[in-house]
């Protein structure tokens, strides 16, 4: 996926004033205005987002988020229109719309959520802190068995019904937006939205407008009036994601609404009584930051009303190994790939790793374990980003089969033997004495792209290259008019 490609689902005419800006900016856009050339472009370019209509001639968004819905690596979706409605943007954010914007498109937005890092969307029935304790009133299900995580959730639990502001804090990583998700769906709010903000995201002109909206005129392209936040979030819950990147000028006007439970919509002159449960997460330590004025003492009181310390990963004990198997239960599901035990040596490993990245850590390391493995153990050396340390399959190879390459072909030589136990490498190719390089890497990548059922990103990571190198390995073939399909 590449944050540089944007497509675009709608008619030209709505792309057409911002797109010499975006491609003298370097992005590649594609517009689409129906789901079978969006699905083209998606699977042949893999863009960074996608902006699509509420409908068009034969398509309907919501066709587009049931595509993604479970799909870590689907895009984020925003959804833009002409004509927009409180009540539309609820339900389409409800069904995972990642925004609702209202046209006409800015620039400067687009690219400011061009740039911000993807956060996938949280897949309930396979959180990110997995589990295999029933969850409130349908919510995701979490691994809680240490007593550390046995007192945040009883906490959570008792005040999830109530209206009082949560700070969720912790480590990155330890699935603090999950638990954001938990405790809106716990409470009595369940059937309202669910809206999530990253404060770090966007520059602070750009953040007031996204959490309280703007009128028509309240500064240069705002020719529409536009609903923030906290307004598509009334009779739910807001989650103010990175509270703390938020800047103090900013900070003083959240205080106001949590205290008044009103806003002004920049340009406005009049205020908006909004019913919204306000729940914030910050992964540093709000109480030093008060110290040295970087954070309102005012407005960390009334956001710490009810404080919730999500533990580290490495404070959870044998948690370590349940989620482990979580996970790989659920990427042997998502793979389609034959049960993959964890060996001893890798049970051992991943007791004694101390996980800076915590949860989200161990869920790539899991991916990665068990697309490497193919069904075989999992092994320690699964887990490592260095690509000599996979277990190779070349040791059932012939011995004149991997002589030392020469400096000319180190490269390829490097992809066909890094695969590791993506080891099912075709009976055919293996019958000679010899296997020439650019077959072995023709067959290497054709057999990662199977394996990640044609994700670029997952498949160059498994055999140790760049997508750039991959995509330009698979133009190259196609050139010389070698199959590879």
């Amino acid at each position: 996926m590449s944050m540089r490609r944007i497509l675009f689902l709608a008619p030209a005419h709505a792309v057409t004033r911002i797109f010499p800006q975006l491609r003298d900016a370097g992005y590649e856009i594609g517009i689409a205005e129906n789901l079978k050339g969006a699905s083209v472009f998606i699977r042949k370019s893999e863009p960074g987002v996608i902006f699509a209509r509420p409908a068009l001639p034969g398509f309907r968004v919501e066709d587009l988020l049931e595509a993604g819905a479970g799909d870590p690596d689907f895009p984020p979706v925003i959804v833009t229109t002409d004509k927009g409605s409180a009540e539309e943007a609820e339900r389409l954010l409800s069904l995972g719309a990642r925004d609702y914007w209202l046209e006409p498109l800015e620039f400067e937005k687009i690219v400011a959520v061009a740039r911000a890092p993807h956060k996938p969307a949280p897949v309930m029935p396979s959180s990110s802190l997995g589990g295999h304790q029933p969850a409130l009133s349908g919510g995701p299900r979490i691994v809680g068995r240490h007593p550390a995580m046995r007192r945040v959730l009883a906490l959570a639990r008792q005040v999830a019904a109530s209206k009082a502001t949560v700070l969720i804090s912790g480590e990155s990583g330890t699935g603090k937006e999950m638990f954001a998700r938990c405790l809106h769906a716990w409470s009595n709010r369940a059937q309202g939205p669910f809206v999530a903000v990253n404060c770090a995201a966007l520059p602070e002109h750009l953040l007031e407008s996204e959490l309280f909206g703007h009128e028509r005129g309240a500064f240069t392209g705002a020719i529409a009036r536009k609903l923030g936040k906290f307004e598509l979030a009334s009779g739910g819950t807001i989650l103010l994601d990175e509270i703390s990147e938020m800047d103090l000028p900013l900070q003083a006007k959240l205080l106001r609404v949590l205290q008044e439970s009103e806003i002004d919509r920049v340009g406005g002159a009049e205020t908006v009584r909004v019913d919204v449960r306000v729940l914030a997460t910050t992964n540093r330590n709000l109480e030093d930051w008060v110290r040295e004025g970087k954070f309102r003492q005012d407005l960390f009181f009334r956001l710490n009303v009810i404080p919730l310390r999500l533990p580290s990963l490495r404070e959870r004990g044998d948690d370590v190994l349940e989620l482990a198997r979580f996970f790989v239960a659920m990427y042997v599901r998502d793979y389609s790939l034959p049960p993959t035990p964890l060996s001893a040596e890798a049970v051992e490993w991943l007791s004694n790793y101390d996980f800076p990245g915590n949860v989200r850590e161990l869920q790539n390391l899991m991916e990665r374990a068990v697309l490497l493995a193919n069904g075989c153990p999992i092994e320690p050396g699964h887990f490592l980003l260095d690509p000599d340390a996979w277990p190779l399959f070349q040791e059932d190879l012939p011995a004149e089969n991997i002589d030392a390459p020469s400096a000319e072909h180190a490269d390829t030589t490097a992809v066909g033997v890094t695969g590791g136990n993506l080891s099912s490498v075709t009976e055919a190719s293996m019958s000679g004495p010899v296997i020439p390089l650019h077959e072995m890497e023709r067959i290497m990548i054709l057999k990662g792209l199977e394996v990640t059922s044609g994700n670029r990103t997952q498949a160059a990571e498994l055999l140790g290259i760049s997508v750039r190198t991959l995509r330009n390995k698979l133009n190259e073939y196609r050139g010389m008019g070698i199959p590879i399909e």
